[in-house]
């Protein structure tokens, strides 16, 4: 059997002052490094111990992989980062309080954005800061595969490939891997792990800092999914 361990970062600044995050490389807050610390504890408690790790661009999943690994003693494990598991990019409304976007456009469509499947928030510029085109760390990659917004939908389909080239081989050479990403990343692999609906999905809601356990057949199929 293989192990596959899903863990949401802990919580972020911007989610103790309920602001929109996104792709916004925000840091932890005092709770959030007590959540990754805890997290750790708990999977060395449960003996999963992962052999392989994946996190994304964004520093609050990084810093939460990194204080889990040291209280599971394992600091020396390979790590990839990869862009493809970064947040959901929430376009225009990044960096707003969410309760004065809800003032402002109503509660209803504060929801739609927040909540449905296939319905993206409004979409930044080319020319906005926000853009990721004009951070360092995407600076490789083609300007037409960065989002300037992003439903559910979009993430899932942006998130498949490195469930398929990347994270599935990690599965089968070590058998125990570990992901510390966000929120609406991790909902993307679940839909794909569970095999949900769109219908399903837009209710799954993933903890901060709560390590979820998939135990996984050869073929990738679930044998169990719990939290520790």
């Amino acid at each position: 059997m293989k192990h596959l361990i899903l863990l949401r970062h802990g919580q972020s600044e911007w989610n103790l002052e309920n602001r929109f995050t996104g792709w916004t490389d925000v840091d932890l807050s005092e709770k959030g490094r007590d959540e990754a610390k805890k997290a750790g504890e708990l999977i060395a408690k449960s003996g999963i111990l992962p052999r392989y790790c994946f996190t994304s661009y964004l520093k609050r999943a990084i810093h939460t992989l990194n204080i889990a690994l040291a209280a599971m003693e394992r600091d020396w494990l390979s790590v990839v980062k990869d862009w493809h598991l970064n947040e959901r990019h929430y376009g225009a409304l990044q960096g707003l309080n969410k309760a004065e976007t809800a003032k402002k456009f109503g509660d209803e469509q504060v929801h739609i954005w927040r909540r449905s499947y296939d319905v993206a928030p409004p979409a930044l510029t080319e020319d906005d800061e926000r853009f990721p085109a004009s951070d360092v760390r995407y600076a490789a990659l083609a300007k037409e595969s960065l989002p300037l917004t992003e439903s559910l939908e979009n993430t899932i389909y942006r998130v498949r490939p490195c469930w398929e080239e990347l994270i599935v081989p990690a599965l089968n050479l070590y058998d125990d891997v570990i992901i510390a990403a966000h929120g609406n990343s991790l909902r993307a692999l679940v839909m794909m792990l569970n095999k949900l609906t769109p219908e399903q999905i837009v209710s799954e809601e993933i903890p901060t800092g709560a390590p979820r356990v998939f135990t996984l057949d050869d073929r990738m199929g679930v044998v169990d999914d719990k939290y520790l």
